[in-house]
């Protein structure tokens, strides 16, 4: 008998996301998923995201007012670049205030 992951790719993780959204349990799940640390990683990366998509600092400064390595704010810009001015919109309408 050969034993498999219950779930092997991000699309199956994205389904109980969803699913756990759709029923108001995210936060417990996002929160059982992660490290503290991991959740600070995860809210520095959606503000790296919210200052590249503003436009309105370099990356350099982005890094000093986050205290993020610069390498980090490449790899969030290099992301960004690799997606869609469609995807970019959603991006921006889902996580700018």
């Amino acid at each position: 008998m050969s034993q498999q992951p219950e779930y092997d790719d991000w699309s199956q993780l994205m389904s109980v996301v969803k699913e756990a959204a759709d029923n108001d349990q995210h936060a417990m799940l996002l929160t059982m998923l992660m490290t503290p640390d991991e959740r600070e990683s995860l809210v520095a990366r959606v503000n790296i995201l919210c200052e590249l998509l503003k436009g309105e600092m370099s990356q350099r400064q982005v890094s000093q007012m986050l205290g993020v390595g610069i390498a980090t704010i490449t790899r969030g810009s290099n992301e960004l670049k690799s997606r869609t001015d469609t995807e970019r919109d959603s991006l921006a309408k889902l996580i700018l205030k």
